[in-house]
């Protein structure tokens, strides 16, 4: 962990408010008048402490509805656009961050950033999996990763497991020069895993 001897725990503290508030990093920069570098090296500090206490936290969860779902961002550059020597590389381009969230309590009980290969959702659901005290309703998109990973993961009396497969179009009425605007959910096809002896 990067040690940070020059902002005492007020200053800290300051800092994480803003950022919680939703301030950008030069927005946070230009308010509390910390440097670059020592903001940078905050936000290890911040990143690596709150993935230490929720690794401890999130343990036994009495969860009981469970929705995955995935948030697509990038670094550094978007996938296309990174120079060739990065291309491939995680860290340069496309990342993905992998959500489940209790559907009661709001509560994200476990995360994973990284890429969207079936590797990902096999740790990121693995993980998921050790956190849960007891059987889950378990709701994903149409992502055919979770098919592969779900039924070897959860025995048939450790989860119900429901797929939402989202259907997208244009509504009616819609004139072309709105064709950039973002499509509308015009209905929803639902399927649940052989492994859900429910089949809900």
């Amino acid at each position: 962990m990067v040690s940070m001897k020059r902002l005492s725990v007020e200053r800290r503290g300051a800092v994480a408010g803003v950022l919680i508030e939703g301030m950008s990093m030069r927005a946070v920069i230009g308010a509390t008048g910390v440097a670059k570098n020592t903001f940078a090296k905050l936000l290890v500090d911040l990143g690596q402490a709150s993935a230490e206490y929720q690794d401890g936290a999130l343990t036994n969860l009495p969860c009981q509805r469970i929705e995955c779902d995935e948030v697509w961002s990038f670094c550094y550059a978007r996938r296309k656009n990174a120079p060739d020597e990065h291309k491939d590389t995680f860290g340069y381009g496309d990342v993905w961050t992998w959500t489940a969230t209790d559907a009661d309590t709001k509560l994200v009980s476990s995360w994973l950033v990284g890429e969207r290969t079936v590797h990902d959702p096999y740790v990121f659901l693995g993980d998921l999996k050790s956190r849960l005290r007891y059987r889950v309703h378990l709701t994903s998109d149409g992502r055919k990763p979770y098919l592969t990973v779900v039924e070897p993961l959860f025995s048939s009396d450790e989860i119900d497991f429901t797929m939402l497969h989202m259907i997208y179009g244009r509504p009616e009425g819609v004139e072309d020069k709105r064709r950039y605007s973002p499509a509308v959910c015009t209905g929803i096809d639902k399927r649940s895993s052989p492994a859900s002896p429910t089949g809900t």
